[in-house]
């Protein structure tokens, strides 16, 4: 078993939508914030918005998240 991550998963090439929102959770990961919490607020801060177009939420945040890997 590998001890690094795999740059992607599903085998798809990240849409731009997705490349923007990793870059963002990096800079807030950056910052030293590693909770759930503070990653939902510092996407807020950034103002990367859901792709309803609003603030996350930590449920809003981990349905993408999922969505995503899924």
């Amino acid at each position: 078993m590998s001890l690094y991550l795999q740059p992607r998963q599903s085998g798809a090439a990240p849409t731009p939508y997705e490349r923007k929102l990793a870059g963002a959770i990096e800079e807030v990961f950056g910052t030293g914030v590693h909770h759930l919490e503070g990653l939902v607020k510092g996407l807020n801060a950034l103002g990367i918005h859901s792709p309803g177009g609003e603030a996350w939420t930590t449920d809003t945040f981990t349905d993408e998240i999922r969505r995503m890997g899924a």
